[in-house]
């Protein structure tokens, strides 16, 4: 909303005064508070007075044309369309401004209504009406890329570089566009001119890194990731980095290492690597990296991968632990929640997991898949009652997701509802009604009774990608339920061998009841459990049962605040243990001490050095890295520490860096703050 309300100002209301006398443009009380609402973001008080003005002003397009807008954007697509109408039919001519606001803010209110036929009218519209608009032609030429319309999309982004040509914006559009068309020779010239106008804009490099790929040019690829990745926080970038195949993959996971080894205080480039070793599954690696990571700037986001690939491994121990730090430092993130909940599924804690997701659903109560997966929870634990009202509520909530109707159907057919549970059998059918659209239309088909129908759709989502692992577990389970043991058997080995290693699922899902008991169901189990049991402990050295070890650090309070003796950077100083701080801070007065001391150097701080004065006093706003803080026994190495005026503690520490040590807890009784490792 934020971003919205800034480009509609710039285009509008900041340019109403020069205007306002020139376009008789109203300066009615209510229209003018409006405005300053929308200026503020108070976007409901906005609605307010411009619904007053028109009620005092009925002819006034300028408040419909703003309460099109901000209807637009609260997803009340028929109340804005309404007002787009009547603005543009109230507005005067003469100020085109407006007037093009008015067609633009249809166009986009008919993109979200799917009507591309009359988005692309009214921006022709608006073209017609003030050709000299950039942001006309580029909104237009992005439903003419996403139509596939390439030749038109090339049009207006020419015309932009026309209007603008020191802009990157026609440029980037007319090489995505030759990307998209594998003409990567073309894009390459594109980027090429991109990169020199703006050689600081990292969608540049990341959409040539793209063609490079194209041509198989892997050392131009990785050092376009690299670079937009140093620019910025680049998304198209960090998904190419993602998807590398041998040899690019070793190749840019050197590269940032070298980058790493440049700023070996930053967390961003081993973190980086973790991700691409967890989507390249190499599990025990990505843990290794994000360790790393986190050591240097510690991050629920990082514990949470990190429970990720504990959780692919099948370590479950260690993926709660994970999830948990995760939480420690982020209570309010509910998907930290929703991966306990399936945590403790997999640990056999089906009670623990209703428990996770009612807490998740009690913040969240709209959380359609939420209902779904607590009643499949519901369903294991033998309370079908449950499990249909939170199936049902799933399927309110969202009528197109189709494994509730067949979980509900599976629970309906266990009650002896028959006819129920066909009619969501039915339903699924009707909503997966084309082959790209099939997810689990063949356990519908199955539950109809129509095994040749099943066979073929489960068939269909294995060709998609041969080597998905979950379609040959999917396919293991539609046997099962058909009682084809033969069948059942080959698909659960084939899903093992592309990696399928749900062990835990497998030994008690519902779909593997027909298997469970045999001999050959049990062997294929053992054998492929025990082999990643095997594989992982060769990997990792991973010892399953680690011992507990608890540090009791003393401290000692005054006005209630609790001060614990430390060494920072061997400087026996103190610090301020505090449980509501996220960040860590050092005064400004210890850290020139340190600085001019040698305590730290110009090498610990983080960021351009500018922050510092002749006299190497450090100013305020300065992140230092602080090496080592000791204290008890214990190291915090590589903190990242914000220098503040006017703090009385040498360091204030709160609880988020504490946790990467282990679970904390204190007792006042004793005076000591007791760390679990």
């Amino acid at each position: 909303m934020k971003k919205l309300l800034a480009l509609l100002l710039l285009s509008v209301a900041l340019s109403a005064n020069a205007q306002d006398k020139k376009n008789n443009r109203p300066t009615s009380y209510n229209y003018m508070r409006g405005v300053e609402s929308v200026q503020n973001e108070k976007t409901e008080e906005a609605l307010e007075f411009f619904n007053k003005d028109i009620q005092e002003n009925p002819k006034n397009g300028y408040s419909y044309s703003w309460i099109a807008m901000l209807r637009a954007h609260g997803e009340e697509y028929g109340r804005a369309l309404t007002a787009a109408d009547m603005a543009i039919k109230l507005l005067p001519k003469k100020d085109a401004e407006y007037v093009i606001f008015a067609y633009s803010t249809r166009a986009d209110v008919y993109l979200n209504l799917e009507d591309t036929v009359k988005a692309i009218a009214d921006l022709t519209t608006a073209i017609k009406i003030k050709p000299d608009e950039n942001s006309l032609y580029e909104k237009r030429a992005q439903i003419y890329y996403e139509q596939e319309r390439y030749d038109l999309a090339d049009a207006d982004y020419q015309k932009m570089i026309e209007l603008k040509p020191g802009e990157t914006m026609g440029y980037m559009g007319i090489g995505r566009n030759a990307n998209a068309q594998k003409r990567w020779g073309d894009a390459i010239k594109q980027f090429d001119y991109v990169t020199k106008l703006a050689s600081d804009y990292s969608s540049g490099y990341s959409f040539r890194a793209e063609s490079y790929i194209g041509k198989e040019k892997w050392a131009e690829a990785t050092d376009d990731i690299v670079k937009a990745l140093s620019l910025d926080w680049d998304r198209k970038a960090l998904y190419l980095a993602n998807t590398l195949k041998e040899p690019a993959f070793t190749m840019l996971v050197s590269k940032i290492k070298v980058q790493s080894a440049k700023s070996p205080n930053e967390a961003t480039w081993p973190y980086i690597i973790g991700t691409m070793y967890e989507q390249s599954k190499q599990y025990t690696k990505a843990i290794e990296y994000y360790e790393t990571a986190n050591s240097k700037d510690v991050s629920p986001v990082i514990h949470q991968r990190i429970s990720e690939c504990h959780y692919e491994l099948g370590d479950y121990e260690d993926a709660l632990n994970s999830i948990n730090q995760a939480l420690n430092l982020d209570s309010t993130d509910l998907s930290y929640k929703a991966r306990k909940a399936n945590i403790y599924y997999e640990m056999g804690d089906v009670k623990s997991a209703i428990a996770e997701w009612d807490n998740v659903l009690e913040a969240q109560p709209e959380y359609g898949f939420g209902y779904y997966r607590r009643g499949w929870f519901k369903e294991l634990a033998g309370d079908m009652e449950g499990a249909i009202e939170d199936l049902s509520m799933s399927i309110v909530l969202d009528p197109e997701y189709s494994y509730a109707y067949v979980s509900r159907g599976d629970v309906y057919m266990k009650q002896g509802k028959k006819e129920l549970a066909e009619a969501d059998f039915t339903k699924v059918i009707e909503i997966e009604n084309s082959p790209e659209k099939y997810d689990c239309i063949h356990y519908a088909y199955q539950g109809m009774g129509d095994y040749d129908k099943a066979i073929a759709a489960i068939d269909s989502i294995i060709a998609r990608d041969s080597t998905d692992a979950g379609s040959y577990y999917d396919a293991a389970c539609l046997y099962s339920r058909m009682q084809d043991k033969t069948n059942a058997l080959r698909c659960l080995e084939k899903s093992f061998e592309l990696g399928y290693n749900r062990f835990a699922h497998v030994e008690r899902d519902f779909d593997m009841d027909f298997l469970r008991d045999t001999e050959e169901f049990k062997a294929l189990v053992s054998k492929y459990k025990s082999a990643k049991v095997s594989t992982y402990r060769e990997q990792s050295n991973h010892v399953t049962n680690k011992e507990l070890i608890i540090t009791e650090i003393p401290f000692t309070k005054e006005d209630g605040i609790c001060k614990v003796k430390c060494h920072i950077n061997g400087l026996p100083l103190h610090f301020v243990f505090d449980t509501g701080a996220s960040d860590v801070t050092l005064s400004m007065v210890e850290a020139t001490f340190m600085m001019k001391n040698g305590y730290l150097s110009k090498n610990d701080v983080i960021g351009n050095q500018r922050y510092m004065d002749a006299n190497g006093d450090v100013n305020v706003g300065t992140v230092i890295n602080i090496k080592n803080v000791n204290f008890g026994g214990l190291d915090l190495n590589n903190i990242r520490a914000s220098v503040v005026r006017n703090q009385k503690a040498p360091l204030l520490l709160g609880q988020s860096v504490l946790a990467r040590l282990g679970k904390i807890e204190i007792d006042n009784a004793k005076n000591v703050i007791k760390i679990t490792q």
